[in-house]
Order: C-alpha cells, then sequence, then structure tokens
C-alpha cells in the first residue's frame, strides 16, 4: 500500500458508499470498529482481508494500515476508541447481534444527543463489544510463492476443483510441502481455506444481486442446497436473507 495517509484519531459516524468505492490506505493512532449495516465491507492488510457482512463487523486497532472497500449499496458505520477493549493488537471479525447492530447505528447517527447521553450509549456498547465473539473469517496474504501462485489461481476461478496435488504439481512444490505451506502461514487447512475463499467471493457477488443459484455454480458448489447449508453454518442465515437483514 502507497500514499498512506494517517489520522492522530479514528473517526465515529457514517457514511454511504456505492458498490466499488472505499476508503484508500490509511491508518490511526487510535482503535476502531468498522460495520456495515447495509451491504458488505472488506478490509485489507497487508496481512490479509477481512470481509464483514451486516451481522459481522471488524475490529482495526490503533497503527494498522488499511483499506476499506464496499461491496453493494453500503451504509458504512464507523466507531472511533481510544481504549481496547477487546485486548487485541489484530484485525478480526466479530459476530454482530441485534443490539449490537442497534447500539452502534444509534451510537453513528447524527442526532443532538447530549454527551452524557452518548457516554451512557458509548458504555453499553464497549460492554457488548467485550462479548461478541470472534469469527474466523479472514484470508490471510501468502508469503511463500509457491503458496501464493496456489491461491492466486483460486482467487481467479474460486470454482475450479483442482485438488491439492493438481494445484501443488502448477506450482512446481510437492502436495506434502503446499499442504504444510497451507497450515504454517494460512492456519488452517486447504479444504477449510478454500471453503473460506468461496464464502469470500460469494459474498461480494451477492451483494452485486447475482442469484443465489448462480452465485453457488460461480463459486465451486455443485448444488445450491449444497452452497446454501454451507452459508448458513457460517453466517447463521441463508444467503437469500443476506441483504435483508
Amino acid at each position: 500500500m502507497s500514499n498512506i495517509r494517517h489520522m492522530p484519531e479514528a473517526p465515529t459516524g457514517h457514511r454511504p458508499l456505492t458498490t466499488g468505492a472505499g476508503i484508500d490506505a490509511h491508518r490511526h493512532d487510535t482503535h476502531q470498529i468498522v460495520y456495515a449495516c447495509r451491504g458488505v465491507l472488506s478490509v485489507t492488510t497487508d496481512a490479509g482481508t477481512w470481509v464483514a457482512p451486516a451481522n459481522r463487523a471488524i475490529w482495526v486497532p490503533a497503527g494498522t494500515v488499511h483499506e476499506h472497500r464496499a461491496h453493494g449499496d453500503t451504509d458504512l458505520r464507523l466507531v472511533g476508541l481510544t481504549r481496547n477493549p477487546l485486548r487485541l493488537g489484530r484485525p478480526a471479525v466479530l459476530a454482530v447481534g441485534p443490539l449490537l447492530r442497534e447500539l452502534i447505528i444509534a451510537y453513528t447517527a447524527e442526532s443532538a444527543a447530549s454527551e452524557p447521553e452518548r457516554a451512557r450509549l458509548l458504555a453499553v456498547l464497549l460492554d457488548q463489544l467485550k462479548r461478541a465473539p470472534e469469527q474466523p473469517f479472514h484470508l490471510p496474504t501468502p508469503r511463500d510463492p509457491r503458496l501464493a501462485a496456489a491461491c492466486a489461481a483460486l482467487h481467479h476461478d474460486p470454482a475450479d476443483p483442482a485438488t491439492l496435488a493438481q494445484l501443488a504439481a502448477r506450482a512446481g512444490t510437492s502436495e506434502r510441502t503446499l499442504a504444510r505451506l497451507f497450515r504454517a502461514e494460512l492456519g488452517m487447512s486447504f479444504p477449510q481455506w478454500r471453503t473460506q475463499l468461496r464464502l469470500h467471493h460469494a459474498l461480494l457477488l451477492l451483494a452485486d444481486g447475482l442469484p443465489v443459484t448462480a452465485v453457488a455454480h460461480r463459486c465451486g458448489w455443485a448444488t445450491a442446497s449444497a452452497f446454501i447449508d454451507v452459508f448458513k453454518k457460517a453466517f447463521g442465515y441463508t444467503p437469500g436473507r443476506a441483504f435483508t437483514l
């Protein structure tokens, strides 16, 4: 990332973003919660990409160089924090329940609430944030060129049915070595990573308005029902409800 902007404080507020729009690489000296109450938002750093639909938020700790990107018509909500209630020094995806969702929306709204009222609202928001479970939905950036080549091929075509052995041959390495690299660098097995990748792409395609069946086939599921089952297990709702929450 080049031309990185430095912001002393992470802003609090909201802004609409059209699909493909975003906020270029920057960092701030305070922490931030990034949430899209409509649409899908991705946050990218040198370490990888985090993606969040409307029942997820992304934690961005102070000093992290990152950029935002909107997928679909997105209502971006930002909460700047001077304290780190999560004690996390890395970005993370967090589950957002109904109460936390409404607290974020209320706190980031342009209202005439008094400072004492806003302080009380923030205190409850922070309590809920501490209870928000972290979600394992992150696509780390591969470093080893053999692993990077294998990952790039599936990023280009998530429906590619290539086996680990076939990907290893394309990358000029062995199946055993590639399997080890997936676990060592990305923290998951090849099947786990491929599922994450496919869900990542599915969220973006759904945000663009593609039908569920078309998304399932583009992302490598044999049937729409198989896709719906995996999606619901990952996000807690069906892909048909993804943008009606």
